[in-house]
């Protein structure tokens, strides 16, 4: 192999072993599973990015206006079959917070795993980041209650 591609292979092959996976596990009530236990939907990166992709251009309390990338919540419950009207978001620390899916599909949020064209990383909100597009109903998406739907570093959700 040439140098410079050997070079260019390690630094691909780097940049791969640092980027935070991109998956997402569904539970709760949902009609699909993917598991020996049929109790969980595991969505692979494959599956996420093969959503219909959305962007929402907004500001939030943690970050300037920026575009956000990735699929609707509700075509993630719909691909899982999900029946509940509670969706349960569960991060990496473990961190739990509960969005109606009627709020999720009135806004059109999205979990988004690109910010400004850049996959997030945990360091930066990802792997997946719940986004409204607060500037387009300021009235109603600002504010103490309005900020805590807005979750960030996202592993799971469980449907109630």
């Amino acid at each position: 192999m040439k140098p410079r591609l050997l070079c260019f292979f390690f630094v691909v092959m780097a940049q791969a072993a640092h980027a935070t996976p991109l998956a997402l596990d569904v539970q709760g009530k949902i009609t699909r599973s993917n598991d020996v236990s049929h109790t969980v939907y595991h969505m692979t990166d494959t599956e996420l990015l093969g959503l219909p992709v959305h962007t929402i251009t907004t500001s939030t309390r943690w970050t300037p206006k920026s575009t956000f990338t990735g699929p609707l919540v509700t075509d993630v419950l719909k691909r899982v079959g999900a029946t509940g009207d509670v969706v349960e978001l569960r991060t990496l620390d473990d961190y739990t917070v509960s969005v109606t899916v009627a709020d999720a599909r009135r806004y059109g949020a999205i979990l988004a795993y690109s910010m400004n064209g850049k996959r997030l990383e945990v360091r930066d909100f990802g792997p997946l980041f719940l986004i409204y597009p607060r500037d387009a109903y300021p009235s109603e998406l600002t504010g103490a209650l309005a900020d805590a739907k807005f979750v960030w570093q996202v592993k799971a959700l469980i449907l109630k």
